[in-house]
């Protein structure tokens, strides 16, 4: 049954939010606003206005990884070198302007629900596990899908230094299976998709942006989007995608929608 509901899977962003130590934290500063007024600036016919600028890492907050953010050898996903991604202009190839709207079928993987709870840290999530989410949900993906994994870190974690580090997440197995599967996109509730363990590099990474082209949607917030589902008796959806065409950048907020 479709109900018209729509529903954003992205995490709040601001200058109170939490990052890695490696980033910056988001910052805003108000170009104009009621202060402004308070000391004597001018208006006109009565019309008085805020604007502000916002500065973050890319990275940040619920975002999209584009193709250029990951790589190993000297290549980035399509065999485009890696030498054309410099500070001075940003990414000459495979940038998130690259990154085009997506209107596809979103599969929800209820981990937390099959597991009972969210998943502990630093566990793995395997094909098997994804193979028993998908059935439990009664569907099976297919080419062009986007396959979003609950494993409850989010808000199990919160915005908390402990979001991130040791996050469970879909191992280098996992990440094989999904593009085995040819899906156009894959997303989680944690901070890097992937299981933080003591394995080097990021294999998760390295398979799907890297060998497959399949851009990661991180930092999603599903816990609204498992409770109205699991009402529905439902586990797929409509994702709407349309990340910032930011030139030259390694990746680019986003806020997915579902629709119902």
């Amino acid at each position: 049954m479709s109900t018209g509901q729509t529903m954003s899977l992205a995490q709040p962003l601001g200058p109170s939010s939490d990052v890695p130590g490696h980033r910056h934290r988001p910052s805003r500063f108000m170009d104009r606003d009621a202060g402004d007024y308070a000391l004597g600036a001018r208006t006109v016919g009565g019309f008085k206005f805020a604007e502000d600028t916002v500065q973050f890492p890319t990275h940040s907050g619920t975002h999209v990884d584009a193709l250029a953010h990951a790589w190993a050898g000297d290549e980035l996903y399509n065999g485009h070198s890696a030498s054309n991604t410099r500070s001075t202009r940003g990414a000459q190839r495979c940038g998130a302007e690259k990154l085009i709207p997506v209107a596809t079928r979103g599969v929800l993987v209820d981990l937390v629900q099959s597991a009972g709870g969210p998943l502990a840290p630093t566990v793995e999530v395997t094909p098997s596990d994804l193979e028993r989410g998908i059935a439990e949900s009664g569907v099976e993906i297919r080419a062009g899908d986007a396959v979003l994994v609950r494993t409850g870190w989010w808000e199990s974690k919160g915005a908390t230094s402990n979001y991130y580090a040791n996050e469970p997440g879909i191992g280098e197995a996992g990440a094989r299976w999904l593009a085995e599967r040819d899906v156009a996109l894959v997303g989680s509730d944690n901070y890097a998709i992937e299981q933080q363990a003591e394995q080097p590099g990021f294999p998760a990474h390295l398979i799907l942006l890297h060998q497959h082209g399949v851009p990661l949607i991180e930092n999603l917030e599903l816990t609204g989007l498992a409770a109205t589902l699991h009402d529905l008796g439902r586990s797929t959806f409509l994702l709407v995608f349309a990340p910032i065409p930011l030139s030259g950048s390694t990746g680019a907020p986003v806020t997915p929608v579902a629709v119902l």
